[in-house]
């Protein structure tokens, strides 16, 4: 939809289906409000709020953007979905205090909306379109303000906590699972609290209400879940070492068979096929996807160069990288297999996706 501030801006068709919903069910207000209107335009109003309602939520979300920027933190894109906006931040502020900061942004935006919606309120003649508009709209950003802070993960007021707790006891995944924690508990709470009051009171729960918080409760517990993971994901990074997970690699010629090729290997106990030039030289890894798709009667007519993936510079890593700076580097150029060589340039071996994906099966 546009790239202000240079960040990609996204809409999901699911924002139709909100929208919708919104229409319909401010039209009851905007007609009670302003039943001089006509029945056509009750609804072009209530559509024109959830418009502006999502405007407010992508300042929201690109408060948080800008903020992270101005930490240098790369940003992805914001996509505006059924239930807000999201900002995708491809890595996590350094320390807890500009961790808090990015996190803070948001609310503080939304409630600075509602607060100067109120005062502009004091001077608009409530019964007029806009008047209406400009009520609900810095209602509505109070309420966004105050529920993201909440303290509970994915919600803003989560990623405060867990910068409170990071900051207490200098581990960010203390933090992030006493945050999720949390946020799974909120979850709990969203559902039990209304219901609950609803039958104290001798009535029925309404089923629009059960509804709204189901869907809140169930954003916030599938957030706090990925966050759990992605903090055990984390807590395996720094064990992450290229030299232990490097497979031995036998070195062929391109025009040798694939056939021959993996007898050398496993003749070796190699696990991988590096493809070399007449020199000696390194200029490709054959692709073990596409060995396994090679029916094994192809294989002595394959030859192993025609399956190797070109040796650019990004696919030749260090043998000493360890932990984060492992998996930066192969963020940077994703890859089935990477080289692996020794600070003089002699080959150690190559690292396969696959072997550092396993260290992460089953979290």
């Amino acid at each position: 939809m546009g790239r202000p501030f240079g960040i990609p801006v996204y809409v999901s068709p699911t924002w139709l289906l909100v929208a919708a919903f919104i229409t319909f069910t401010f039209q009851e207000v905007v007609a009670y409000r302003l039943p001089h209107l006509s029945l056509p335009m009750t609804y072009v109003v209530s559509f024109v709020f959830a418009v502006l309602l999502y405007v407010s939520v992508l300042l929201h979300e690109l408060s948080h953007c800008v903020v992270a920027k101005m930490y240098g933190l790369p940003v992805r894109r914001v996509t505006l979905y059924l239930l807000g906006g999201v900002s995708e931040i491809e890595r996590e502020p350094e320390t807890p205090g500009r961790e808090f900061m990015v996190a803070f942004a948001g609310p503080l935006l939304s409630l600075g909306l509602g607060a100067a919606g109120y005062a502009a309120s004091m001077f608009i003649d409530p019964g007029t379109v806009l008047g209406v508009l400009v009520f609900q709209l810095w209602l509505a950003n109070l309420v966004v303000g105050v529920f993201n802070l909440l303290p509970g993960l994915p919600l803003d007021g989560g990623r405060m906590l867990r910068a409170g707790v990071w900051k207490a006891t200098r581990s960010p995944g203390s933090g992030t699972i006493a945050a999720a924690w949390t946020g799974r508990v909120l979850a709990v709470v969203l559902i039990a609290v209304p219901v609950s009051l609803a039958l104290m009171s001798g009535q029925d729960p309404s089923w629009g209400m059960v509804i709204w918080s189901v869907l809140l409760a169930s954003f916030i517990w599938i957030g706090a879940t990925q966050a759990l993971q992605g903090a055990k994901l984390r807590a395996r990074i720094p064990q992450l070492n290229a030299r232990s997970l490097a497979r031995r690699a036998v070195a062929v010629t391109g025009d040798v068979p694939l056939a021959e090729a993996l007898r050398r290997a496993a003749e070796a106990r190699a696990g991988a096929v590096v493809v070399v030039d007449h020199d000696g030289r390194p200029t490709g890894i054959v692709n073990e996807a596409a060995v396994e798709a090679t029916p094994e009667h192809r294989r002595p007519w394959v030859t192993a160069g025609s399956l190797a993936r070109g040796l650019e510079p990004s696919l030749v890593l260090a043998a000493d990288l360890v932990g984060e700076s492992l998996i930066d580097a192969m963020r940077q150029s994703p890859a089935g297999e990477y080289l692996l060589v020794e600070r003089d340039g002699t080959v150690f071996g190559v690292l396969a996706t696959s072997d550092v994906n396993r260290m992460f099966s089953g979290v």
